[in-house]
C-alpha cells in the first residue's frame, strides 16, 4: 500500500497534509503523481548533505518531474490532459529547490503520521521508513542505518526494506478482501430468488400479470448487476495491490541475491491473500454466469463486458501466482549440480492439486526471453526445442502439502551440460551475457486450459572459476538496480553513488559480516569517480574501465578484497582491527598525527595488488613505513595475526573508528593468534617467523624478529681515543650497515 493511501485512509491525516501541500499549491500534484513522487524521492535513500548537492538533486528531480508530466499528457483521458497542463504551469511558478524540499518535507510528515497511526492501532506497528525520511539532520551514513535494522553477524549494513511493513499491509489487505467478499455474498440470496422467479415465469402458462412480473424481474436483475459491478470495482484494486506486493517480495528476493536481509516467510501471507482473491473472483464469475442465464433481453453489453473482465482478472491472478520461490545459483557453472523450486500460490483453490501438472524447465537467452515476454510468443509443444542449452533432470511434478497449503515443484538435481551463446559485439564477454531458467506448465481446469510460466532471476553461465568475478559484477548490478517487471533483462547503465554505495555495502557486509563505514564509502567513491561534477557512476566505470594507472577494474579490485577478507581476515575485520579502505596518503597522515607515535600501525587494503593487505607503521625514526602487500597465498602459509605477532616494532593499533582509541597490539590481535604447540618428544620444534628488512635502506639487516644480541667490541685500554676534534664519535643508531662496520672494526 502506498504511503498516500495510508494517509488518505485517515481523514484527519489527509486534512493536515492537504493543508501542508496547499501552502505551495502542490496538493493536486501530490494526488496526481502520488506513487511516482514517493518512489522517486525515497529511492534516493540518502539525504543530500550540502547546499550544492541539494541544489543538484532538486534540479534533477524537477527535470524528471517535467518529463513525467509530459509523458502523462499522451493519455487518452481529456480531463487528465487538462489537469496535467495546469500542473505544468504550476511547477514552473515554483523554484526547483522550493518544490523539491516542500514535497520531501511532506513525505517526512506523512511517514511520521503513518507511524503514529500504526502505533495507535492494535496489532504490529509500522517500523521507521527504510529511506531515512524521518531523519531531521539530513545525511545518515551506513553505520547509523545499521542500528535500526536486524543485524547479520556483527552488524550488516543498509536497510533495503523495513521488514515488518509488509506484514502490516498484508494483514490490512486480507481484511479488506474478506470485507468486500462478505458484502458481495449478500447478493447470493437475491440471485437465487431471481433465478427461481425467472424459472417460474418461463414455466408459468397463466400468469395474471406477465408484464408486471417481467418488470419486477428486470428490476431485480438490474440491482444484482449493479451489485456485481460494484463488487468487481472493489475487487480489482485489491488484486493489483496483492500482485504489487508479490512483485515487492520478488524485488526483495533479488536484493537478497546481493546479501540483503530477506523475510522469505512473507510469501505465506501473500499466498493467503491470493487464495482469498481466487475464491472471491471464482464466486463472482459464477454469479455473473448465473445472472446471464436469466435472459430477459437480447443484448446485455454491460453484463457481457463484466464477464470478460472477470475472466481476464481470474486468468491474470492465476498466472501471476506462479513464481520461482527458490532461485537457482545466479553464477552457474556448467556440469555442476544445482537446485531450484517453483510455487503456485493458489494452493488448493482450483483443485489442480488433485491432478498435479508436471513443470518443465529450459534455459533461455536474453533475446529469447525478450521475444517471448514482449511479443507474446505462444507456449506450445515446440518450446522445449527453443532452449539455449541442455539441462539434465529438468522436469518435476508439483506436490501439495496439506499441512501448510504449499503447492510446489522442486528441482533438486539439475545440471547444465551445454550452453549456446550469442554472437558477441564490441567489448562484450561471456560474463556479460544473461540467461534465465524458464519454468512452464499446462493444465486443465473446468474444461479450459491454463498455461503458466515464470522466469528465474538472470543467471550468468561460466565454464571456469576465473570467470566468476566479472560474472558477479553482472549479477550484482542487475540484482541491485533492475525492475522486476521489465523487458528481459533491461537494466540502466548508470546509477547515483547513493544507490551504488548501498549495493556495495550490502554485498561486502553480507560476505564479511561487517558493514562499511562512511569513510570506507567515501574512499570507494573517490576510486570510482571520473568526473567530479557528476554524482553518477556508470557500468563501465564500475567494472569495464581499468582504474587509473592500473591494469584491473574497480570491481576486480573490490571483489578480490571481499574474497580475501571472507576467506582469511573475517574475524579481524569484524573486530574492527582492519581499517581497510583508506588511501596511502591518508594512512600516512593519520599515523603521523597519532599520539602514540613510534610503533603505531594500521592495516589497509592494497591499491596496487588485487586481494592484498598491507601494514603501515611509524618506524623508530618517526617516519611511516609501508610493508609489501600480503595476499591469500601468504596467509595459506601463516595467518595475518601471527605475522603481526612476529613484528615487534608494531606496538599500537591505530583505531579504524575515528572515535576510538589506539589498542595495544596483543590486546587487539591476541584472540586471533595461533597456539604454538610444544614439540613431540624426540623432535626439535621449528617455526615460521616473519622478517622485515630495515626500512631505512640497509643492505640486509632484519628487524621485527627475535635477534641474538650482538656483543660489544672489546675495549683496548692502550688505545688512545684522542680528542673530539681529531676523531668524530660514531652514531651507531644512525648507521644503515652497522654489522658490516662492526666487522671491520674488530
Amino acid at each position: 500500500m502506498s504511503l498516500w493511501k495510508r494517509i488518505s485512509s485517515h481523514a484527519d491525516c489527509e486534512a493536515r497534509m492537504a493543508a501542508y501541500y496547499d501552502e505551495k499549491g502542490l496538493f493536486d500534484l501530490r494526488l496526481c503523481l502520488a506513487a511516482w513522487i514517493e518512489d522517486r524521492i525515497m529511492s534516493e535513500q540518502i539525504t543530500p548533505n550540502s547546499a550544492e548537492q541539494l541544489e543538484r538533486v532538486a534540479l534533477k528531480f524537477n527535470e524528471d518531474l517535467q518529463q513525467k508530466l509530459l509523458s502523462t499528457r499522451t493519455a487518452s483521458d481529456q480531463a487528465l490532459k487538462y489537469r496535467v497542463v495546469e500542473l505544468c504551469t504550476q511547477i514552473q511558478r515554483t523554484s526547483a529547490l522550493e518544490l523539491y524540499t516542500h514535497l520531501r518535507g511532506g513525505l517526512q510528515k506523512e511517514l511520521q503520521l503513518a507511524t503514529e497511526k500504526s502505533v495507535a492501532t492494535p496489532g504490529p506497528s509500522m517500523p521507521l521508513s527504510p529511506y531515512n525520511m524521518n531523519n531531521p539532520s539530513g545525511y545518515m551514513d551506513p553505520s547509523e542505518l545499521m542500528a535500526v535494522q536486524p543485524a547479520v553477524g556483527a552488524g550488516l549494513g543498509v536497510i533495503h526494506n523495513a521488514l515488518g511493513t509488509a506484514k502490516v499491509e498484508l494483514f490490512e489487505i486480507e481484511h479488506q478482501i474478506l470485507q468486500y467478499f462478505n458484502e458481495f455474498s449478500t447478493c447470493g440470496n437475491s440471485l437465487k430468488m431471481l433465478v427461481q422467479n425467472y424459472s417460474y415465469m418461463l414455466n408459468s402458462t397463466g400468469s395474471p400479470n406477465p408484464e408486471e412480473a417481467f418488470k419486477c424481474l428486470m428490476t431485480e436483475k438490474a440491482a444484482i448487476v449493479t451489485t456485481l459491478c460494484r463488487s468487481y470495482i472493489c475487487y480489482e484494486p485489491l488484486q493489483e495491490l496483492i500482485i504489487s506486493e508479490l512483485n515487492n517480495w520478488r524485488r526483495q528476493q533479488a536484493l537478497a541475491g546481493n546479501g540483503a536481509p530477506f523475510q522469505e516467510s512473507t510469501l505465506d501471507q501473500i499466498q493467503r491473500c491470493f487464495e482469498l482473491l481466487e475464491s472471491f473472483i471464482g464466486h463472482l464469475l459464477a454469479a455473473v454466469k448465473e445472472t446471464l442465464r436469466v435472459h430477459l433481453v437480447n443484448d446485455e453489453p454491460e453484463l457481457n463486458n463484466l464477464l470478460e473482465r472477470v475472466r481476464g482478472a481470474q486468468k491474470n491472478l492465476v498466472c501471476a501466482a506462479f513464481i520461482v520461490d527458490k532461485q537457482p545459483p545466479q553464477v552457474m557453472k556448467t556440469n555442476t549440480r544445482f537446485a531450484a523450486s517453483v510455487r503456485w500460490l493458489i494452493g488448493s483453490q482450483l483443485g489442480i492439486h488433485n491432478n498435479p501438472p508436471t513443470i518443465e524447465c529450459i534455459i533461455m537467452s536474453e533475446n529469447q526471453a525478450n521475444r517471448f515476454v514482449t511479443r507474446g510468443t505462444q507456449m506450445d509443444s515446440t518450446l522445449a526445442g527453443q532452449s539455449s542449452g541442455e539441462i539434465q533432470n529438468c522436469s518435476s511434478t508439483m506436490e501439495y502439502q496439506q499441512n501448510n497449503h504449499i503447492f510446489s515443484a522442486s528441482f533438486r538435481n539439475m545440471q547444465l551440460k551445454k550452453i549456446k551463446r550469442a554472437e558477441k559485439k564490441g567489448t562484450e564477454s561471456v560474463m556479460d551475457e544473461k540467461f534465465a531458467l524458464f519454468f512452464y506448465a499446462t493444465t486443465t481446469v473446468n474444461d479450459y486450459q491454463i498455461r503458466v510460466w515464470t522466469l528465474s532471476l538472470p543467471v550468468v553461465v561460466i565454464v571456469h572459476g576465473n570467470q566468476e568475478p566479472q560474472s558477479w559484477a553482472t549479477i550484482t548490478w542487475d540484482n541491485a538496480f533492475a525492475d522486476i517487471v521489465r523487458e528481459p533483462f533491461a537494466i540502466t547503465d548508470r546509477v547515483t553513488w547513493a544507490q551504488l554505495s548501498v549495493a556495495l555495502n550490502t554485498k561486502f557486509g553480507s560476505s564479511t559480516q561487517r558493514a562499511l563505514t562512511r569513510d570506507n564509502l567515501d574512499f570507494l567513491f573517490e576510486k570510482l569517480q571520473r568526473d567530479e561534477r557528476s554524482d553518477y557512476i556508470t557500468w563501465n566505470q564500475f567494472c569495464k574501465e581499468p582504474l587509473p594507472d592500473r591494469n584491473f577494474t574497480f570491481w576486480e579490485w573490490f571483489f578480490a578484497i571481499m574474497k580475501l577478507t571472507k576467506d582469511h581476515l573475517m574475524g579481524m575485520w569484524k573486530a574492527s582491527c582492519i581499517m581497510g579502505f583508506i588511501n596511502k596518503a591518508k594512512a600516512q597522515d593519520d599515523l603521523m598525527r597519532s599520539a602514540t607515535g613510534i610503533g603505531t600501525f594500521l592495516l589497509r587494503f592494497s591499491d596496487s595488488e588485487l586481494g592484498g593487505v598491507t601494514i603501515a607503521y611509524v618506524n623508530e625514526y618517526g617516519s611511516v613505513t609501508m610493508l609489501s602487500p600480503w595476499t591469500a597465498r601468504d596467509f595459506q602459509i601463516l595467518n595475518l595475526a601471527d605475522r603481526i605477532r612476529d613484528l615487534h616494532m608494531l606496538r599500537w593499533l591505530h583505531p579504524s573508528d575515528t572515535n576510538g582509541v589506539p589498542q595495544e597490539r596483543d590486546r587487539a590481535f591476541g584472540e586471533f593468534y595461533s597456539a604454538r604447540d610444544e614439540p613431540k618428544a624426540g623432535y626439535v620444534r621449528s617455526t615460521l617467523h616473519v622478517q622485515v628488512r630495515n626500512a631505512i635502506g640497509d643492505n640486509g639487516s632484519i628487524i621485527g624478529t627475535p635477534q641474538h644480541p650482538i656483543p660489544s667490541p672489546p675495549q683496548d685500554s692502550s688505545m688512545s681515543m684522542g680528542n673530539s676534534g681529531d676523531f668524530a664519535m660514531t652514531d651507531f643508531d644512525s648507521m644503515t650497515n652497522f654489522v658490516d662496520v662492526y666487522k671491520q672494526i674488530i
